[in-house]
């Protein structure tokens, strides 16, 4: 019965042959058949359905790519905005290129804007572009997807030289405040200013009867020098010198300007008078005080060193001790810096005017009104273009 069916093991197979002839021309005849026959439209519905995922992946694809494209271009437009505005437009491409590749961007990039205004103001512009070959839509006969992006900047005016002037110092602590600059890809701060004071220590002695006495003048006055630092030289820009005189009555005509002082002696019973006049001498004698160029830094804070202080470090970018730092528009509008806040030194000097800073070396506690600070001085702010890159604003 198997032989039968089958056909002999040593070659009958003709039954099985002709059983298959006749499947394969029932399959052809199935296809050609238009009596309600689904299988054209079941490969007409496979082969769309093949299509519209050919076209998807093609399209997630592209926007891949113009997604890395863009990331790729805002990074290297960011990059030439940190560059000298000496720098050619030409030289600025070849970095846009470079710095894009960098990123991974693919295809062209072209910088089409560079405009750097007299007042320091800003404005960069590029774009790229990327003919994407594809993978299914080659079906279509569309090769390749033009995929295009766009990058714009502009930097406003920002902080490039300060100039520190002494108003006047006070207190029987010597102190030194100083300015720390840290440059553009620079991990070290370096020392861009220094202002010593010392205590002259001045006291007022006068005589009861037989017996001596002497009184020290409250706040405390004394000299107070202000250095550039560049590298390891420093060069004196300004000295301010505090002469104090004491007297058991009232200064009549005190001159203009200088600071009146008073305090009882409970040994005696007496009010001692204080008059402090303090003249200010600058090097060269036409000089503004410690001008300072800061457009090279990326980052800048103050610190006042204080040895018989608590603490005895204080600095405008320590959360801790900047709330010793009053910072304002006058020499009596100083609001003290809160609790907590680091202060950002670009931002405490506007351009084109004259900040108003004082602080407090530790011997009062704060908060308190500005009147007990110990160290007065004023910053006057030049802006320009300037190459920090957290200047910078994205507009496209």
């Amino acid at each position: 019965m198997i032989r039968e069916f089958f056909g002999d093991r040593r070659g009958d197979r003709a039954p099985a042959a002709a059983a298959t002839a006749a499947m394969g021309g029932t399959i052809k005849q199935f296809l050609r058949s238009g009596d309600g026959s689904l299988m054209p439209i079941v490969v007409m519905m496979m082969m769309s359905l093949l299509l519209a995922v050919g076209f998807s992946v093609d399209y997630t694809s592209a926007v891949t790519t113009r997604s890395n494209m863009q990331s790729a271009l805002d990074a290297a437009i960011l990059s030439i905005t940190t560059m000298p505005t000496t720098t050619t437009k030409a030289d600025r491409q070849i970095a846009l290129q470079q710095s894009y590749a960098a990123n991974s961007g693919l295809g062209t990039v072209a910088l089409n804007t560079v405009d750097v205004a007299a007042d320091g103001s800003a404005s960069f512009a590029a774009t790229a572009s990327y003919p994407m070959p594809t993978t299914f839509m080659g079906i279509a006969k569309i090769n390749s997807v033009p995929i295009g992006v766009g990058s714009s900047v502009r930097k406003t005016p920002a902080l490039t030289q300060t100039t520190f002037k002494v108003s006047k110092v006070s207190g029987y602590w010597s102190k030194t405040m100083y300015l720390y600059g840290t440059q553009f890809a620079q991990a070290n701060a370096q020392s861009l200013m220094k202002i010593d004071y010392s205590y002259s220590n001045y006291k007022y002695a006068y005589k009861v009867g037989n017996t001596n006495y002497s009184v020290g003048e409250p706040k405390g006055y004394g000299t107070t020098t202000v250095y550039t630092v560049n590298g390891s030289t420093e060069t004196k820009v300004q000295q301010q010198v505090c002469t104090t005189t004491g007297s058991t009555s009232a200064f009549s005509n005190p001159p203009s300007g200088s600071i009146p002082g008073s305090t009882y002696d409970s040994r005696t019973g007496k009010t001692i008078y204080f008059n402090t006049t303090c003249a200010n001498a600058f090097y060269p004698a036409n000089g503004a005080g410690a001008v300072i160029d800061v457009s090279q830094m990326n980052q800048l804070y103050l610190q006042m060193k204080v040895p018989s202080g608590n603490p005895q470090t204080l600095q405008s970018n320590d959360a801790t001790t900047s709330n010793r730092l009053y910072i304002g528009t006058s020499d009596t509008d100083m609001p003290e810096i809160a609790t907590g806040q680091q202060v950002d030194i670009f931002s405490a000097v506007p351009c084109g005017q004259t900040s108003y800073q004082a602080w407090e070396d530790g011997g009062n506690a704060v908060p308190a009104p500005v009147s007990n600070a110990d160290f007065f001085y004023t910053v006057q702010g030049k802006c320009a273009f300037n190459q920090r890159p957290s200047e910078t604003v994205m507009t496209q």
